[in-house]
């Protein structure tokens, strides 16, 4: 799945939790063109036209412009009669039968990557919680799109060769390795989080596992995780779970594994194929 399809699954989900939130029986938005100042309407959520469907909207411009040239959330009582911002999309809005409509960015490393809409079919003011609860939608996107973003540069990185001469090779392949486990169970793209995982399995190219050894994967995780020198608080905070549960992972690994400590299990791992 490319970056633009990944982020437009997120922009979907995102106006699902809008909608239900707020109350706003409309919701629509879309990721700003890479290279461009301009974002472009992709999902729609409770429309009953397609009206607004592919329009692209130029940074400053409109409504969902201005909140690209500003970073920030804008919202308008009444869109077709407002003072506070430019008419250039009038036409789309009122065919889809729209007054008072919010906008909230989503931002990413200080940067506007898409733009989330609701609106109500008639005139009156938006009040706070329903801005509030529109930019925890948008800031569910952020996350999801920071995560992708830190999965891809990762994934990039183990795929590069080394190079030439290059001794500390086999110590990048496994902080790549730790990496890698770490961040797929917070994807929550289908497709690219087995990319990952795949690439987890081109990282350990060692023969397969032997009969009778057989690790689940958080205690995988920990052990890659270990494997690359971090501590079990360390590997907590990668992994999102608390120290004991590392703990736990851990004890149970190298029970597995037949290892007396933590680097005994690491070794044992890699024997065993299970890591690089």
């Amino acid at each position: 799945m490319t970056v633009d399809a990944a982020g437009a699954v997120e922009i979907r989900r995102a106006l699902v939790r809008l909608r239900r939130t707020t109350g706003l029986p409309v919701a629509f938005g879309g990721l700003v063109e890479a290279g461009r100042p301009r974002m472009r309407i992709s999902e729609l959520s409770g429309t009953a036209t397609t009206s607004l469907l592919a329009l692209a909207v130029t940074s400053g411009n409109g409504l969902g412009g201005k909140t690209v040239a500003l970073a920030r959330p804008c919202a308008v009582a009444d869109y077709s009669v407002s003072r506070q911002i430019s008419h250039e999309y009038d036409a789309a809005v009122a065919a889809e039968g729209l007054r008072s409509v919010l906008a909230v960015p989503v931002v990413v490393r200080r940067r506007v990557r898409g733009v989330l809409y609701g609106a109500l079919r008639d005139a009156r003011p938006l009040g706070d919680r329903t801005m509030a609860a529109a930019v925890d939608a948008a800031r569910d996107v952020e996350q999801a799109l920071v995560v992708g973003d830190e999965a891809r540069d990762v994934l990039a990185a183990a795929r590069a060769e080394p190079p030439p001469g290059d001794t500390s090779g086999w110590e990048q392949v496994r902080e790549a390795h730790a990496a890698l486990r770490a961040l797929a169970p917070r994807i929550t793209d289908p497709a690219l989080r087995t990319e990952l995982l795949d690439a987890c399995a081109l990282l350990t190219p060692a023969p397969a596992s032997p009969a009778g050894v057989a690790l689940a994967p958080r205690e995988l995780d920990v052990l890659a995780c270990v494997a690359a020198g971090a501590t079990n608080a360390v590997a907590a905070a990668r992994l999102g779970v608390g120290a004991e549960t590392v703990k736990a992972y851990l004890r149970s690994a190298m029970r597995k594994l037949g290892a007396g400590t933590r680097g005994e299990a690491v070794a044992a791992a890699r024997r065993a194929g299970l890591l690089p």
